[in-house]
C-alpha cells in the first residue's frame, strides 16, 4: 500500500550525529516537525532551529515551501533565520579582520535566502553594510596595503551581500546616500580593481539606475560612457555584459534631451569598433545574457528613430518640402529647367508632376501627402534622401531604370520606399520596449553609425532587383514588398560589416547571392 501523500520521506543532517531518517507529516506546523527533530537528538530551544535544504542552495524551509520537499530530500538542521541573522550582524562588526571576513563570506552566501534576508534586514542590516563600504574602506586603507587580498575578499563579500539583499525587493532604492553612490562609482572609474568588486559595483549601479529615478540622475553625474569603454576592452565576458548592462540602463532612464546626446556617442565609431572586436568577434562563444543586452542596445538605438517613423509630413513646411526637391534635382539634374517665367508655369508644374511620377509617389501633384500615414511618417522621406545622397548612383539607376520601363512594369521607388520602411520599423520593432527574454541581435547593426538606413540602401536595391527578375507588375507590388527575405539580409550578414551593394550582372548572379529568396 503506497504511503499517504501527505507522508514524504527525508533525510535529516546535524553536524557530528548520523543522518536522521524520518517521515515528514505536511499536515503537522513546521514548528512541530523541528521540536520533533530537536528532541531526537536532544537539543533544547527548538525555536532556535530551522531546517534548510543540504543542497548547494542551503534555502530555509518554510511553511510557505515546505511543499516542494519530496521524497529522498536531503535537509539539514541549522540555526533559524532570525539566530542566523543576529549573529552575522554582531560577527561582520567585529575587530577581528579574520572573523569579519568569516562572517561576510557567511552573509553573502546566506543573503540568497529571502527568508534569512528578511530577519537581516529586519535589524537594519543593509544600512549596515552601506556604511561599511562608504567608511570601511578609508578605515582600513592603512591594512589595504599589506594585507590587500584579504581587504579585496572583504570588500568583494560585502558587495556581493548587498545585491543578494536589495535583489529581494524588499528594501527600496531610494534609500541610499549619494556618498554610497560615489563610493560604487568610484569601485567602477578606477583603472584597476578586483573582478569580483567591480562585477559587483556594475550590478548595483545597474539596479539603481533602472528602479529609481532620483538615482539615475546621481549615477549619471558620476558615471559617463567613456569611463565604461575600457572595461569593454577586457578579456572577461561578464564584465562586458555587466557594462554593456549599465550602458542600457543609463540610455533606456535618460530623458528625451540626453538620450540622442547618448545615442550619438553610441554611434562613434570608436565605441561600435570596441564592441565589435572586443565582444562580438572575440574568440569565444557569446553567452545568452551577453546576447540580450547586444539586444536591448539594439532596440534602444532604433527606437530613437520613433519620432520620424510617428512625425506626418507637413505639406506647407517648405523645408521638407524641399527634401522632396532634393530627391527630384539628384535623380533628373541633367535636366534643364524652364525659365521662370509666368508663361512658363504650367510647364514647371507639368514637368514636376511627370518627375514625381517617375520617382514613383502616389500623389504626383502633391507628393508630400504620401508622408502623412504614420508609421512610417518623415522616416521614410529620411531614408529616401540619405540613399539618394549616400549611394547617389544607386538612386539615379533605379529611378530612371523604372522611369523607362512600361508603366505596369515600373518598380515605383516612393511607394516603394515608404513601405519598405515601415515594413522595416516592423521587423526591428522600433518604438517597443525591449523584450526581457530575446536575444535576437543582429551584428552587422554595430558597424555603422546610420545602420538602419544602410539596412534600407541595401533592401530597397534588392527589392527593385527582385522585382526585375520576377518582371512583376503594379499588380504584384504587395506580393514583391513582403517577400519576407528582409530579415534574412540581417541575419546572413554574420559577424560581418553590411552587404556589399547589389550587383546587375544577370540573372545566374543574382540567383546564386545569398540575399535574395524570389517567389517560384
Amino acid at each position: 500500500m503506497p504511503p499517504p501523500a501527505d507522508i514524504v520521506k527525508v533525510a535529516i543532517e546535524w553536524p557530528g550525529a548520523y543522518p536522521k531518517l524520518m517521515e515528514i507529516d505536511q499536515k503537522k506546523p513546521l514548528s512541530a516537525i523541528i521540536k520533533e527533530v530537536c528532541d531526537g537528538w536532544s537539543l533544547p530551544n527548538h525555536e532556535y532551529f530551522a531546517l534548510q535544504h543540504a543542497d548547494s542552495s542551503n534555502f530555509y524551509i518554510t511553511e510557505k515551501n515546505r511543499n516542494e520537499i519530496k521524497n529522498g530530500t536531503i535537509l539539514r538542521l541549522t540555526k533559524s533565520p532570525a539566530q542566523n541573522a543576529q549573529q552575522l550582524h554582531e560577527r561582520i562588526q567585529s575587530s577581528s579582520m579574520d572573523a569579519k571576513l568569516e562572517a561576510l563570506k557567511d552573509l553573502a552566501s546566506l543573503s540568497r535566502d529571502v527568508t534569512f534576508a528578511q530577519e537581516f534586514i529586519n535589524l537594519d542590516g543593509i544600512s549596515l553594510l552601506t556604511q561599511m563600504v562608504e567608511s570601511g574602506t578609508e578605515r582600513y586603507q592603512k591594512l589595504q596595503k599589506i594585507m590587500k587580498p584579504c581587504f579585496g575578499d572583504m570588500l568583494s563579500f560585502t558587495l556581493t551581500a548587498f545585491v543578494e539583499l536589495m535583489d529581494h525587493g524588499i528594501v527600496s532604492w531610494d534609500t541610499f546616500s549619494v556618498a554610497f553612490i560615489k563610493k560604487i562609482a568610484s569601485f567602477v572609474n578606477k583603472s584597476a580593481i578586483d573582478i569580483s568588486i567591480l562585477q559587483r559595483s556594475l550590478a548595483i549601479l545597474e539596479s539603481m539606475v533602472l528602479n529609481s529615478h532620483d538615482l539615475y540622475q546621481k549615477v549619471a553625474q558620476e558615471i559617463t560612457i567613456g569611463q565604461l569603454i575600457p572595461h569593454l576592452q577586457g578579456s572577461d565576458q561578464e564584465i562586458q555584459t555587466y557594462t554593456i548592462a549599465v550602458i542600457n540602463a543609463l540610455f533606456l532612464k535618460a530623458p528625451d534631451d540626453r538620450r540622442q546626446e547618448m545615442a550619438n556617442i553610441l554611434a562613434q565609431k570608436q565605441l561600435r569598433s570596441i564592441i565589435l572586436t572586443h565582444v562580438i568577434r572575440a574568440q569565444r562563444a557569446i553567452n545568452n545574457e551577453m546576447a540580450h543586452q547586444l539586444y536591448v542596445l539594439q532596440v534602444l538605438t532604433f527606437n530613437l528613430l520613433e519620432d520620424r517613423m510617428m512625425t506626418k509630413m507637413d505639406p506647407q513646411d517648405q523645408a521638407q518640402r524641399d527634401i522632396i526637391f532634393e530627391l527630384r534635382r539628384i535623380a533628373f539634374d541633367a535636366e534643364s529647367e524652364p525659365n521662370n517665367s509666368s508663361g512658363s508655369m504650367e510647364k514647371r508644374k507639368s514637368m514636376y508632376t511627370r518627375d514625381y511620377k517617375k520617382l514613383g509617389f502616389i500623389n504626383h501633384v502633391n507628393p508630400a501627402m504620401d508622408f502623412t500615414q504614420t508609421p512610417p511618417g518623415m522616416l521614410a522621406l529620411d531614408n529616401m534622401l540619405y540613399f539618394a545622397k549616400h549611394h547617389q548612383d544607386a538612386y539615379i539607376r533605379i529611378v530612371l531604370e523604372n522611369s523607362s520601363r512600361e508603366d505596369k512594369h515600373e518598380c515605383p521607388f516612393g511607394r516603394s520606399s515608404i513601405e519598405l520602411t515601415k515594413m522595416l520599423c516592423e521587423i526591428l520593432k522600433v518604438g517597443e520596449l525591449p523584450s526581457e527574454t530575446c536575444n535576437d541581435f543582429h551584428p552587422m547593426f554595430f558597424t555603422h553609425d546610420r545602420s538602419f538606413e544602410e539596412f534600407f540602401c541595401i533592401c530597397i536595391q534588392l527589392l527593385n532587383k527582385t522585382w526585375k527578375e520576377m518582371r512583376a507588375t503594379s499588380e504584384d507590388f504587395n506580393k514583391s514588398i513582403s517577400l519576407g527575405c528582409l530579415v534574412n539580409i540581417a541575419r546572413s550578414a554574420g559577424e560581418g560589416a553590411f552587404p556589399p551593394p547589389v550587383q546587375e550582372t544577370g540573372t545566374q548572379q543574382m540567383r546564386s547571392g545569398r540575399l535574395l529568396h524570389l517567389v517560384q
